[in-house]
């Protein structure tokens, strides 16, 4: 075969024989496109879409693939170029180069393909996720590490390529001590940082999706960078947090190991108030409400004012969001009882009225 190759560089002339190359190359590289083609079609043509290894590495590889076939056809079909020695070393230098950088992307994508099955095993939108949160957090913050280090890495073999490069790295070795040094002062937040967001990612005082109250703001974590969190507020805010603030400083997580919650109502009534009535009124709007997960409904009596008693309804939901909701439902039912019933129970103020020294009451 190599001598059948050898036979046609002969006869034809180098600028064609290279472009015949090239043009296989590109050729090979169309062949791979169509075919990725034709399978994304059939994916976005089913009607059941649920999770497929073939299609999660078809969707995010197709692009990737486009580039990194064609110049690895070309890399090995390389020695086969009728190329001049002044031109050589650069072509093969810069065709390295390219080639580092599709691979780079082909492993980066590779991630998210590992990313979907992960989320297929894990199902992130079951009522009891605690798990799920829990392998997502840490799939995240090492999907973004691995990127980091592949881009360095690839940075670095493609300065490596270089001789200038390579001659000045040596000479720099000996000074790395202190370099380190210099650097380690400069960047201590930036590790700092790093290492908390290691810390969190393993540890995990919070994960993706956990329902927080930080600075006084309650909501759920929305995402978690290498070196901030944010926390999507309840009213469509974003508070942007450093993530060593929660390694240092404490925070409340209500989904911690469960996302179970329970909710209190508080009620302030006159000494009048039938409380085993609106006791019995509490069990049937809770029986009657879905935010209700039955574990706790009772209604106590909690303080004993100078004006009015103070009475507590203590309610459980199955998470944050419908425990709220929950206790909104019961204030408001509970004081429409009792203005439709007891309205005498309401709060209200008492005064007594005197008569005069001759036995006469005053005008009202």
């Amino acid at each position: 075969m190599e001598d059948h190759i050898n036979s046609w560089t002969k006869h034809l002339p180098h600028w064609l024989w290279n472009l015949l190359l090239i043009c296989f190359a590109l050729l090979i590289g169309l062949v791979v496109k169509f075919a990725v083609t034709l399978l994304l079609n059939y994916y976005k043509n089913r009607k059941n879409a649920d999770y497929s290894f073939l299609k999660s590495l078809v969707t995010h590889l197709s692009k990737s693939l486009n580039f990194f076939i064609p110049l690895l056809t070309l890399t090995i079909l390389l020695p086969y170029l009728a190329l001049k020695d002044v031109y050589e070393d650069d072509i093969k230098r810069w065709l390295g180069i390219m080639l580092i950088i599709s691979f780079a992307s082909v492993l980066m994508n590779a991630i998210k393909i590992l990313e979907d099955y992960i989320f297929y095993k894990y199902d992130f939108n079951k009522e009891d996720n605690l798990k799920e949160r829990k392998i997502r957090t840490q799939l995240q913050f090492v999907r973004r590490v691995a990127i980091v280090i592949i881009i360095l890495v690839t940075l670095s073999l493609i300065l490596l390529s270089f001789e200038s490069v390579r001659k000045l790295g040596a000479g720099l070795l000996t000074g790395v001590g202190i370099g380190g040094i210099i650097i380690g002062f400069a960047a201590q937040k930036s590790l700092g940082n790093l290492l908390a967001g290691f810390q969190i990612a393993f540890t995990q005082p919070i994960r993706i999706d956990d329902v927080l109250v930080v600075e006084g703001e309650w909501g759920r974590v929305e995402d978690i960078t290498l070196t901030y969190v944010v926390l999507n507020i309840w009213d469509q805010r974003r508070l942007i947090l450093p993530i060593n603030y929660f390694i240092e400083k404490p925070f409340q997580n209500w989904t911690r190991t469960t996302a179970e919650i329970l909710g209190t109502v508080f009620l302030y009534v006159d000494y009048s108030v039938p409380v085993d009535k609106l006791r019995e009124e509490l069990t049937r709007l809770l029986k009657a409400s879905p935010l209700w997960d039955q574990r706790v409904g009772i209604l106590q009596v909690t303080d004993a004012k100078e004006n009015t008693l103070e009475l507590r309804a203590l309610v459980s939901a199955r998470n944050s969001s419908q425990a709220f909701d929950l206790r909104c439902y019961v204030r408001e039912n509970l004081i429409k009882f009792l203005a439709d019933n007891f309205s005498e129970s309401l709060p209200r103020h008492r005064y007594t009225i005197n008569s005069d020294p001759k036995g006469h009451k005053p005008d009202q």
